[in-house]
């Protein structure tokens, strides 16, 4: 009922607001009558104050399109787009763009971050400066919840589990696109983000290289402030049946449970009630001064701050039990269910090569002293070298991840140490590189050796061919002279047949071999004479061209300078293991 009340109200107010807001412009501008009119200014800050109390604050653009990198005038133009949409957040990417090639080459290879804005009231645009100022250095990502109010009932409840869930599908993401990644959880996400990894670990999933906490709950226990004593005083009943509402109507979520942002808003100016008056005061003045730059500063802040969504009912009234009433986390009780259904217990002693870091506010009024580094001692596993904490002096809790001292105090330790972390990727990725530039080198001396050998090799086939060529010279020519021989001895009586023929033989046939053969000849017949000595004749020949072709071999070697030497001993070898074209082989 209260949350139709509101709206109600808001709806009467709407016309006074818009009056409010016309008016201050009329008493303020020169060009108008009433602005000429005695107090008009003083008039128009009245009015305009009237306008900023009243109005309705939607969700702020994050508004980043441009970055200067360095102080050489290089800028890097900002394309803000969501690579992954779920029921109740996006994963908004700012993605980075220049056209100068050395700093195109160096953004490739800075670490990839995932930013968990926290979902307790306030949009992500609350971390706007924490993004501006990561980008410079860092690809960043960023959780950006939806408004609740405008999650239609058939999406489902929202719970812890989900977000844990959520976390670790982001994570995944990153991790698939770069390998790995660092992740950073400012105030509420520190103890879903914590468990998240955690999981992971047991798992045995690879988990981010790092990861930084900043201003969480992670032992709600130590230092409590006026959000922990409000969630440990009151039972986990009071905060079900008075600040948790059906959402009106007039929303796509209509029916929903949820917690008003409303609510949330009227709690945190509740904490600090004279800071905001004398704001506001302070903003009157600055309006009657003229103080323009004073002026837009506290539209800025307070267009953010009173910008606020409405959380599910089920994942705000488990945040309440688990993290400032139970203690789970740090009670090693806490099992969180899984996308399949399966429920799992938080370990962090289980995380081992995640580096983790913890950042505090010397003045935070929201998470107390010690409640984020206590994270450090539960992970047992982690060395010592791979953990630190820094404190910033003087910083309150949005001073931790916003204004100057995030800036120049925190920003600083958090880049410096997500590089020493971010070493071991960039080793990893390096690693292939350099195996391809040292094969690379390696070929052209793997060329030249090749080239070596080949040429080795057809001086040796042409050595081969010599060698079998000059042997089969020298056979024809002597067939050719036995020939001839025999043309004689075919008109010369039968008597005087053996020894011509063996006159004629003896030339050709200088092996000794051949005199065994010639001396083993058959004894000729009375009729025909020459008819057996030709027969004898042709066999001689035939064990010619052979024992020629056998004997030229060895001699090869001593034709070949004795520089060639290991290609002629190649020759010899490639001689007698290739076989001659059939049109060459020996019958």
């Amino acid at each position: 009922m209260l949350y139709q009340l509101y709206e109600s109200q808001r709806t009467l107010m709407e016309p006074f607001v818009d009056f409010a807001q016309a008016a201050a412009k009329l008493y303020g501008s020169p060009s108008s009558p009433l602005g000429k009119t005695p107090l008009a200014q003083r008039v128009s800050a009245g009015y305009s104050l009237v306008y900023r109390l009243g109005k309705d604050y939607e969700k702020p653009a994050f508004g980043i399109h441009q970055i200067d990198v360095d102080e050489k005038g290089i800028s890097l133009a900002i394309h803000e787009r969501v690579e992954i949409d779920k029921p109740f957040c996006e994963l908004r990417r700012f993605k980075r763009f220049t056209d100068d090639p050395a700093t195109l080459t160096q953004l490739k290879g800075q670490p990839a971050v995932l930013v968990v804005a926290p979902l307790s009231g306030h949009y992500a645009t609350l971390l706007r400066d924490t993004v501006k100022t990561m980008l410079k250095d860092h690809k960043v990502y960023i959780t950006d919840w939806k408004n609740a109010r405008n999650v239609p009932l058939s999406e489902g409840a929202f719970h812890l589990d989900d977000y844990v869930n959520y976390v670790q599908e982001f994570i995944r993401h990153l991790q698939g696109k770069y390998g790995n990644c660092h992740v950073i959880s400012v105030c509420q996400p520190t103890v879903p983000v914590f468990a998240a990894i955690s999981l992971m670990a047991s798992r045995g999933e690879t988990t981010p290289l790092s990861m930084i906490m900043m201003g969480g709950p992670i032992d709600a226990r130590l230092s409590p402030t006026a959000v922990n004593n409000l969630a440990t005083t009151k039972p986990y009943e009071w905060f079900e049946n008075n600040v948790i509402y059906p959402v009106p109507r007039n929303f796509p979520g209509k029916g929903r449970r949820v917690y008003p942002g409303f609510l949330q808003h009227t709690g945190f100016v509740a904490m600090n009630p004279d800071r905001h008056a004398s704001s506001h005061y302070d903003y009157f003045k600055d309006l009657i001064k003229g103080d323009d730059a004073s002026t837009e500063a506290h539209r800025k802040f307070y267009d953010e701050y009173n910008a606020v969504l409405d959380m599910d009912a089920d994942y705000y009234l488990e945040t309440i039990k688990t993290v400032f009433q139970d203690f789970k986390l740090v009670n090693g009780t806490w099992d969180v269910k899984s996308v399949e259904g399966q429920l799992e217990r938080v370990k962090p002693g289980d995380i081992k090569t995640t580096a983790v870091m913890t950042v505090e506010g010397e003045l935070d009024d929201i998470s107390g002293a010690g409640q984020t580094r206590a994270a450090l001692d539960m992970c047992t596993a982690v060395p010592d070298a791979m953990k630190k904490h820094f404190e910033a002096k003087g910083a309150g809790h949005y001073g931790i991840f916003s204004g100057r001292r995030w800036r120049e105090m925190v920003y600083p330790a958090v880049k410096r140490f997500i590089l020493e972390q971010n070493k071991s990727l960039t080793q990893a990725s390096e690693a292939p590189s350099a195996t391809k530039r040292v094969a690379k080198s390696l070929k052209p001396a793997k060329s030249v050796q090749l080239a070596n050998v080949q040429m080795q090799a057809d001086s040796a086939l042409a050595f081969a061919e010599n060698a079998v060529a000059k042997p089969r010279a020298a056979a024809k020519a002597a067939r050719k002279k036995t020939a001839a021989a025999l043309e004689k001895t075919v008109a010369l009586p039968v008597e005087a047949a053996p020894d011509a023929a063996a006159a004629a033989v003896a030339p050709a046939a200088p092996e000794a071999a051949m005199a065994p053969a010639v001396a083993q000849a058959p004894a000729p017949y009375p009729k025909p004479a020459a008819k057996p000595i030709l027969v004898a004749v042709r066999n001689v020949a035939e064990e010619t061209d052979g024992s020629a072709a056998s004997t030229a071999q060895p001699a090869a070697p001593d034709d070949v300078p004795l520089s060639d030497a290991p290609a002629a001993t190649a020759a010899a070898d490639a001689s007698s293991a290739t076989p001659l074209p059939p049109e060459k082989s020996a019958a």
